[in-house]
């Protein structure tokens, strides 16, 4: 069982020529409206993946909570602890360039204000917790506890980078998914001088399992014992958007399922890959059957 901690959104997206600078407008013909989040991506992306999933977190009492949790509730992920509260639900607004690469506003909406608390006796021995950085930090750290003090499995993407100490969270949890940008920042943070290949090695010294996703490139990883280093299957790419959730959300499935790592890992970048032909972030989240093909041909 995945149990996922995070954000549920609305995403307005928009085809543009180019992405624009800072001040500048540029134009899109047309706009779609699609569920997000990085919570309920993962979370949708872990249930297509195979696995048994529940879901944590809030959304409004406006008209897009149903919107935002359609998807969800289609793939029958669980649905029981995600809360009504007074507000907006999250909104994301996103820019799509032809290359498929996107630039995205956040409004945070009820994901603000979810609390751990809404965890408590909900893990068991060998259940995994997936949490992301659209929640508050805090509450990320005290759910990551929960599950530890419960035997169970946390795997953390602080996507996008919180504010504050990260090394509590880092602390509790077993595996860390970050991608290029996100490893620069972090390292900063922690000190850590050098490139991926570093930033990795030193965090893994800590006991944990590190990924870093490369986009076009592949993915690196590292445990406390190994190193793997996989390209990324080549695709059609006409929308990064989702890539990186697809990844956490396989990648989880795959270990809550116990296969290995290295398995794990190439079903991850399986995923990222599919998910990147196909246009928004949860419609774009792949299939078990078509993860396992992909993942088949990484060598």
């Amino acid at each position: 069982m995945i149990t996922v901690f995070g954000s549920i959104n609305l995403d307005l997206v928009v085809a543009v020529p180019r992405l624009p600078t800072a001040g500048e407008t540029v134009s899109g013909r047309d706009h779609q409206t699609f569920p997000g989040g990085k919570g309920a991506n993962q979370a949708l992306a872990a249930r297509r993946a195979g696995a048994d999933v529940r879901f944590i977190g809030a959304v409004g009492q406006d008209s897009f909570a149903e919107l935002a949790l359609l998807n969800l509730r289609e793939a029958g992920v669980d649905l029981s602890g995600v809360r009504t509260m007074a507000g907006s639900t999250g909104l994301a607004l996103i820019g799509i360039d032809p290359a498929g690469e996107n630039q995205i506003i956040v409004a945070s909406g009820t994901n603000a204000r979810v609390e751990a608390s809404w965890l408590e006796g909900g893990f068991g021995p060998g259940q995994t917790l997936l949490v992301q950085g659209e929640v508050p930090l805090v509450e990320v750290i005290e759910g990551a506890r929960l599950a530890r003090d419960a035997a169970g499995t946390v795997i953390w993407n602080p996507a996008p980078v919180p504010e504050g100490d990260l090394s509590d969270c880092l602390d509790v949890a077993g595996t860390v998914v970050v991608n290029v940008s996100e490893a620069a920042e972090i390292g900063g943070r922690l000190g850590i001088a050098g490139d991926t290949e570093t930033f990795a090695l030193k965090l893994a010294e800590g006991g944990r399992n590190v990924i870093v996703t490369l986009g076009a490139d592949g993915v690196l990883a590292r445990t406390p014992t190994a190193r793997y280093r996989f390209a990324s299957p080549a695709v059609n790419a006409v929308d990064t958007t989702g890539a990186g959730d697809a990844f956490c959300g396989a990648l989880a499935a795959a270990l809550d399922r116990k296969t290995s790592f290295e398995r794990a890992l190439k079903e991850g970048a399986a995923a990222g890959a599919l998910a990147c032909t196909v246009t928004g972030a949860q419609s774009s989240a792949p299939h078990l059957e078509d993860i396992a093909r992909l993942a088949d041909t990484i060598a």
